[in-house]
């Protein structure tokens, strides 16, 4: 029997192939280092895995609604509220399995086909996987570099916006690049939403993995709290990846039918979950914040090996853990380079284009792995492109 046509149109996260190719070699015998998986190396916090444990034991294994149960939904409108200054009460609050089911209900709420959607590009990849699933029309939007920073092309951004433009998409701290938006240029963003009437859903999942300054979120802006659905969860800052935890802060009319749409497809989350991230909010929050100062600490550590690496120039990330150097000084293109580093330097790391066409003469590499496995990776892959410098032939 043949798939639905619309299959053809969804895309996958290239990180998991590298990963499996990685695998490989080690069961070859090969010695390989990971920096090709977003996931945190931290272990969750002992007092977070304790209530899930204790939540267990209590017996709460059953069905909860499909929004999520009103502990996790208070202290969810608590912390946005207090961390991001988000108005937002228990009825903006959809608790999810994981952050991407906000993603795909979001579009699939709002989207008819043929309508235009923004987003960035390199982006994480089921930004653009879902959109054209859904038979939208995308519209990528890239990002400049120069003096070694990197910043989104927000005039080519506001300039895409038109008549057919129904969605936004927004990721700060951003995944690949690490780059924030300013508030100046999210400003800029607010007020063409509100003049073309957009919704904007901005995947805010990294927004405590910020290395200075303070996080400001679009939906805090005039105009945008009943036009903004911000992704949030615990994935990334409580290191929280297996447990699928993740949720949206959205306006109260979009909510239920959020929810809606969550009943004909997870029924809920899992209760043990949703008690454990009361926890994590509402607990100690010493765990995160040593975790930051250690990826802040590991950024500073690979942003400099980069820049002392031959045809190779880094930008330093605002936040997550992710570093995007600019390596079209070697000749290579992105997916080769990656190749390259994985079978001579056994380095596992991803491509520019995993995330989207304008990532090409880039690579990302996660610094989610110890301070020594990064020491040595990053001696490794200096080591394999002076390797090939001297092997290249001289014109």
């Amino acid at each position: 029997m043949d798939l639905a046509k619309r299959m053809s149109r969804l895309g996958t996260e290239t990180a998991f192939e590298v990963l499996a190719r990685a695998r490989g070699l080690e069961r070859e015998g090969r010695e390989i280092i990971h920096l090709e998986i977003g996931e945190p190396d931290f272990d969750t916090p002992r007092n977070v895995t304790n209530a899930g444990v204790l939540a267990l034991s209590a017996g709460e294994t059953h069905y909860t609604p499909s929004a999520g149960i009103d502990a996790l939904r208070e202290a969810i409108s608590a912390d946005q509220s207090t961390r991001k200054g988000i108005r937002a009460g228990v009825e903006n609050v959809v608790v999810t399995p994981g952050g991407k089911p906000i993603m795909f209900f979001v579009m699939l709420a709002l989207l008819e086909e043929g309508d235009e959607v923004i987003y960035p590009d390199p982006g994480f990849p089921i930004y653009e996987s879902m959109v054209a699933f859904l038979g939208g029309v995308k519209r990528p939007i890239g990002f400049i570099e120069e003096a070694r920073s990197i910043r989104w092309d927000v005039d080519s951004l506001l300039s895409q916006i038109g008549p057919r433009t129904k969605l936004l998409i927004l990721n700060t701290p951003s995944n690949p690049v690490g780059c924030t938006v300013s508030s100046h240029d999210l400003a800029r963003i607010a007020a063409a939403a509100v003049e073309h009437d957009v919704f904007v859903l901005s995947d805010e999942i990294y927004s405590r993995i910020l290395y200075s300054g303070d996080f400001v979120s679009i939906a805090t802006l005039e105009g945008m709290a009943d036009r903004t659905c911000v992704l949030d969860g615990f994935s990334k800052t409580f290191a929280m990846t297996g447990w699928r935890l993740g949720f949206g802060v959205m306006p109260e009319w979009l909510a239920p039918h959020i929810a809606r749409l969550i009943t004909n497809s997870n029924s809920c989350t899992a209760a043990f979950t949703q008690i454990a991230g009361v926890e994590a909010l509402t607990g100690p929050q010493d765990s995160v914040d040593d975790m930051v100062s250690e990826f802040r600490r590991r950024r500073d550590l690979v942003v400099a090996a980069l820049n002392e690496m031959p045809c190779v120039r880094a930008s330093t990330p605002d936040g997550a853990f992710y570093a995007f150097p600019n390596i079209q000084g070697t000749g290579m293109a992105s997916r080769e380079a990656a190749d390259y580093f994985l079978y001579e330097a056994g380095v596992a790391l991803l491509s520019g284009t995993a995330f989207g066409a304008n990532g090409e003469g880039y690579l990302r590499l996660s610094y989610a792995n110890s301070y020594e496995n990064l020491e040595r990776a990053l001696q490794k892959m200096d080591t394999a492109l002076k390797a090939r410098e001297v092997s290249l032939p001289r014109g």
